[in-house]
């Protein structure tokens, strides 16, 4: 059985997990008794804060036993979001389009079904805030109300201890990748924020390919209690020149964001560090703002291609557009103004999409263009399906990343924005 809707596949991956560690730990107290929650949710935060990364494994499975499961297994998701990767050693990795844990991965619910070998496999989305990290795969004979219950809490401990631990351990950030990460490619990675960030009132998501390979795009984005921040950048070239030139352009960004400056003058911090910095290199962008409770955005574009707007089920035409501004670090050779911002009102539900030129300009087969009519026919399908934001990018980019089998010719970044303010 499956709760939410059918998914296809069914894994031996969790089924052959092996049992605990010892397997005549004696049993534990029924997992009703007065106060057995609390004393959990103690043992498990004094012990997980301590805990090394490749400790993780082996602390899920001590935790099995006071939850009254059989068998818990941590899966990350790899970095292209394609594989599902257990972090215990010897299980199979699980294909993430075609599985009963991918998914509960796609759209951050439950799946539950038989096992094979007796009882219930359960998978559970590990998600901290609004960044999906993986799976919790759990064996049990029985999953009632309790027991359901202590494995929520259990995956969002780990879920917060994943994304701290990750920031410091390489055991972590191996495990993510299928295939060695070059140098630019690392550069930039390690500047990057978690791929999806939101609360109640705004979702922002992003995704960037060639996954290993990168040179010179990059996204940056940030919450306040009053706005969302957000920012795309494209640098010239695909070497390392390009990777520094974009980390000169995110650091800026952050300086004077953090610094409580207005878009102009945060862009106006970008051209001054590029210009003393790295002269001779320039960047495109668009960094933006929303206003979390009244859906007002507002936007620079600095030689850019155009951010497009989504309404329901359609992309707005032209509804972003606005004169060009020329690329950051170039101000004073083709500037004839001071930097402008732009704003409009969003309305809620409103989804505003940002992408770099590598996106419409990938080649599909046959050799023609990916185009932007594909690539807004590929958001509107998403839109139709009611996919959540994180999951619709995730599609667009393995579909363009399939029409080139693999072989991206320049980096394609896509970062979407959603305004979904509680109702009244």
């Amino acid at each position: 059985m499956a709760t939410g809707s059918p998914a296809p596949g069914n894994d031996p991956a969790l089924a052959s997990a092996p049992p605990p560690s010892d397997p005549h730990t004696p049993a534990p107290p029924p997992v009703d008794v007065p106060g057995a929650g609390e004393r959990l949710l103690e043992a498990l935060l004094s012990e997980v804060h301590t805990a090394a990364p490749m400790d993780l494994p082996g602390l899920v499975d001590r935790c099995a036993t006071m939850i009254g499961v059989q068998n818990v297994v941590i899966y990350l998701v790899d970095l292209q979001q394609r594989y599902l990767i257990p972090l215990t050693h010897g299980l199979p990795t699980i294909e993430l389009d075609t599985s009963t844990p991918g998914w509960a991965y796609r759209t951050i619910d439950l799946q539950v079904e038989e096992n094979p070998g007796g009882g219930l496999l359960a998978w559970l989305p590990l998600v901290d805030g609004a960044e999906r990290l993986g799976i919790l795969g759990i064996r049990t004979a029985v999953l009632d109300a309790t027991r359901l219950r202590r494995c929520r809490m259990l995956a969002s401990v780990l879920a917060m201890a994943i994304t701290s631990k990750r920031a410091y351990s390489d055991s972590i950030a191996r495990q993510s990748r299928t295939e060695p990460m070059d140098l630019p490619a690392e550069m930039l990675r390690s500047l990057l924020p978690p791929r999806t960030i939101g609360n109640d009132h705004a979702v922002s998501t992003a995704v960037l390919e060639p996954a290993y390979h990168i040179g010179g795009d990059a996204f940056d984005h940030s919450l306040t209690q009053s706005t969302l921040h957000a920012a795309i950048f494209d640098a010239m070239g695909h070497n390392l020149a390009s990777g520094l030139t974009t980390t000169v352009a995110v650091a800026g960004c952050r300086n004077a964001r953090r610094a409580g400056a207005e878009l102009p003058e945060l862009v106006a911090t970008i051209d001054q560090a590029l210009g003393q910095w790295l002269p001779d290199q320039y960047c495109t962008g668009i960094i933006t703002q929303l206003d979390l409770a009244q859906g007002v955005f507002r936007w620079c574009n600095c030689g850019h291609p155009q951010p497009l707007l989504i309404r329901g089920r359609r992309v707005l035409d032209a509804a972003l557009e606005r004169p060009a501004q020329p690329p950051m670090g170039l101000p004073a050779q083709f500037a004839t103004a001071p930097r402008a911002a732009h704003e409009v009102m969003l309305e809620p539900g409103d989804r505003v999409l940002l992408y770099t030129d590598g996106v419409t300009e990938a080649r599909i087969e046959g050799g023609d263009r990916f185009g932007l009519r594909r690539f807004t026919d590929s958001i509107i399908r998403g839109a139709a399906a009611g996919e959540p934001a994180a999951e619709a990018l995730r599609r667009i980019i393995h579909s363009i990343l399939d029409h080139q089998k693999d072989q991206l010719r320049d980096d394609a970044t896509l970062l979407l924005i959603e305004w979904r303010p509680p109702r009244p």
